[in-house]
């Protein structure tokens, strides 16, 4: 007679299959029906917390711990503790969470031997050490834990605290060494060896640590691993938002300003659900989406929504003082962020550093960032990385009276930011290399240079950077516009009340290049309407 295939039977092989939804009302029906195991009782922890259902998932491990000790699992046990602890601190229930840790030392202190319960109470702890601004003993922790979890042939520990050696090494100052032990971590990932949540955590934080080390390829190719991932895993909520944001920052960088609003938005709708821990990231892209399109009030309150996470939202926010013409604000705000900021952190300010202190009028100080930023680069180094320094030495050159030299770098990193598809940023190279030729006595290539970044940042939307170029425009040409010629041609059809339609019509154009010219031609004049453009090409004598 066939042994009947039961709900926990249904529960088990519809996670094994990634169908959470159906593995949750299985498993659920089966702790009904007659309560469940210690390790299902995990099992529908980790369900739970990946359809975002937190509240639950901490219930039924706080449940898997009390089961481990009936049955004297005391290892078990612990390792329960120790994802309650990673949880409940993650949510800001820090009490709770050390409760909970002092509590899983107590299991494991009545051991003998080496157990893996020590290893995953390792993790939370030295992840607190990391946190606390103490890199060097959280590495130490780390790596202890991974010697357990080599030991013990545990491929959750071993990658979980792989991935913390990695982000301390990182931090104190190694991130080809850390990322290292990350591409090493993410081999077992992708291989499918480790189990959903680690899985997730490990996406999100190699993320991360791509971001820091400002390696644009390795965050591309993990960004399109995890959304595989989360695709596979439809019904899903915990880890669909860290996907989203990161997807969000690599859309800003490509000049995908647009759509980078739709994920870092589509992220926030994800955290409502249950995630999170994407909150500072999806605010911030938004901020910065806001702040590049000179929407400051917006820019300010997204900004204001990703500090409520504990996380400081630098460099936008002293960016955005800058913006405000609160130079001597940014200054202090930055210089307050580089203080507080681990190594790995500080190379990723230092390129605001330069921008702010030039602004506020202390070349030295912007001086010694630049070396700061240059200091171990070598040509294997990452794009962005060597991007930014260029970008950042060709504005002290500027700064510094060398404006040979200074065109020179400019060119350089306007190719560097070419290549990796970054418009924005290698239009503000272009920038550099227009006043650096201007300050050489060639104004025509300075004018080239000008229109050309001005057309990048005005297609973006890019209202700050667009003002900013026509203030140094008008200082060597005497230009007031800028606008090409077809532009001066669609203004002055604009002046005359005509329609779109009309202008299209008479210049032989589509409707759609049409409204390309006038959006173009409203960001270069900085005003907001047709009437407002009419009003100033009267005013600057731009038509007859």
């Amino acid at each position: 007679m066939a042994v009947p295939y039961t709900a926990l039977d249904q529960g088990r092989s519809a996670f094994t299959e990634r169908r959470w939804s159906d593995a949750l009302e299985c498993l659920v029906s089966a702790d009904k029906q007659g309560g469940l195991p210690p390790q299902d009782l995990e099992l529908l922890a980790s369900v739970s917390m990946l359809l975002g259902r937190n509240s639950q998932g901490l219930d039924y491990l706080g449940r898997a711990h009390d089961e481990y000790l009936t049955v004297g699992d005391a290892d078990g046990g612990a390792r329960c503790a120790a994802w309650l602890v990673m949880f409940l601190m993650d949510a800001g229930e820090r009490a709770l969470g050390s409760g909970w840790l002092a509590r899983g030392r107590h299991l494991v202190e009545g051991l003998e031997g080496m157990n893996a319960g020590e290893g995953y109470l390792l993790i939370p702890a030295a992840l607190g050490t990391l946190r606390s601004g103490d890199p060097q003993a959280s590495h130490a922790l780390f790596s202890r834990a991974l010697q357990i979890g080599e030991a013990l042939e545990d491929t959750d520990l071993k990658a979980m605290a792989r991935l913390g050696v990695g982000t301390s090494r990182m931090a104190l100052g190694h991130p080809e060494e850390g990322l290292r032990h990350l591409d090493e971590v993410m081999v077992s990932v992708t291989a499918g060896e480790v189990s959903p949540i680690p899985t997730g955590i490990i996406y999100c934080a190699v993320l991360g640590s791509c971001r820091l080390a400002q390696d644009v390829g390795r965050a591309q190719e993990w960004t399109s691993a995890l959304e595989r991932w989360c695709g596979e895993r439809p019904d899903m909520v915990m880890f669909g938002a860290q996907c989203q944001a990161y997807r969000a920052e690599l859309l800003i960088l490509h000049g995908a300003w647009d759509q980078a609003l739709e994920v870092a938005k589509s992220a926030e709708g994800r955290i409502r659900k249950g995630d999170p821990d994407a909150t500072f990231g999806a605010w911030y892209q938004e901020a910065e989406v806001f702040r590049l399109r000179g929407r400051s009030e917006e820019a300010g309150r997204a900004y204001k929504v990703a500090a409520g996470t504990g996380f400081e939202p630098e460099p936008g926010v002293a960016l955005l003082q800058l913006q405000e013409g609160k130079a001597a604000e940014a200054q202090a705000r930055i210089r307050r962020a580089v203080a507080g900021a681990d190594p790995a952190n500080k190379r990723r300010l230092l390129p605001a550093v330069v921008e702010i202190e030039l602004a506020a009028g202390d070349a030295a100080a912007a001086r010694t960032a630049v070396e700061q930023l240059t200091q171990g680069l070598h040509a294997g180094s990452p794009p962005l990385e060597l991007a930014s320094a260029a970008q950042a030495e060709a504005a002290i050159l500027l700064a510094e009276g060398e404006p040979a030299a200074a065109l020179s770098t400019a060119r350089r990193a306007w190719r560097l930011w070419y290549t990796l598809e970054a418009p924005f940023n290698a239009a503000r190279s272009r920038v550099l290399a227009a006043r650096a030729c201007a300050a050489l006595g060639d104004p025509d290539s300075a004018a080239m240079e000008f229109e050309a970044a001005l057309e990048v940042f005005a297609d973006l939307g890019a209202a700050p950077a667009v003002a900013q170029v026509q203030v140094l425009s008008r200082a060597g040409s005497g230009d007031d516009s800028l606008l090409t010629t077809r532009e001066l041609e669609v203004l002055g059809l604009i002046s005359s009340g005509q329609s779109n339609k009309s202008i299209a019509r008479q210049l032989f154009l589509s409707e759609k290049t049409v409204a390309r010219h006038v959006s173009n031609i409203l960001a270069k004049l900085g005003v907001p309407s047709r009437a407002a453009a009419t009003s100033y090409a009267f005013g600057h004598h731009l038509i007859p």
